[in-house]
């Protein structure tokens, strides 16, 4: 029997968006030991907070610890679990993918098919620009491998809940 890959989930956090909250976090994953699959960080709608998405493998033990020990690091103002709600999530990736002139037009074919962007052609190479789900980015990577990929970046996971839903920043209490 094959080993089972560990449950990917997904968390999102809520941060305050000031120098060194980046440091502390993966800190606290390096200090622990805990792998992380995928990481993607930008500012909310309030420049004052960010959002970073983490996708990291492990079994519901290892998920609790992780969520408690965030949730301890001071600049952390929310923590939650995404990954078994109802969500949008989406991942860009740039692959630069061998092309020569009698594989060109299969290549653009699968580009249509899966909505994908080519973004720079050259003699030798393309450049393909694709923003899916984990799922969609892996298949279209099968595809490009007979033709060779040169090369690839991703960004990372980013997701919201759908939805009315959203990760609530704790309410303030009045001062009286």
């Amino acid at each position: 029997m094959a080993n089972a890959q560990p449950v990917q989930h997904l968390i999102s956090c809520l941060v305050e968006n000031h120098p060194g909250v980046l440091a502390r976090i993966s800190g606290m994953f390096s200090a622990r030991a805990f792998n992380i699959e995928s990481l993607a960080v930008g500012t909310t709608a309030d420049p004052t907070i960010s959002r970073i998405t983490i996708a990291v493998p492990g079994d519901p033990g290892i998920l609790e610890q992780i969520i408690k020990q965030l949730a301890k690091i001071i600049d952390v103002i929310h923590v939650e679990d995404i990954s078994e709600t109802d969500h949008v999530e989406r991942e860009l990736m740039l692959i630069k993918v061998n092309c020569e002139g009698r594989n060109r037009s299969e290549i653009m074919q699968i580009c249509d098919i899966f909505r994908a962007r080519i973004v720079d052609v050259h003699s030798d190479c393309l450049i393909i620009e694709v923003s899916g789900t984990l799922n969609k980015n892996e298949a279209i990577l099968r595809l490009f491998q007979p033709f060779g990929i040169l090369e690839m970046t991703r960004t990372g996971r980013v997701a919201l809940h759908r939805g009315p839903r959203r990760l609530e920043l704790p309410a303030v209490e009045a001062e009286g």
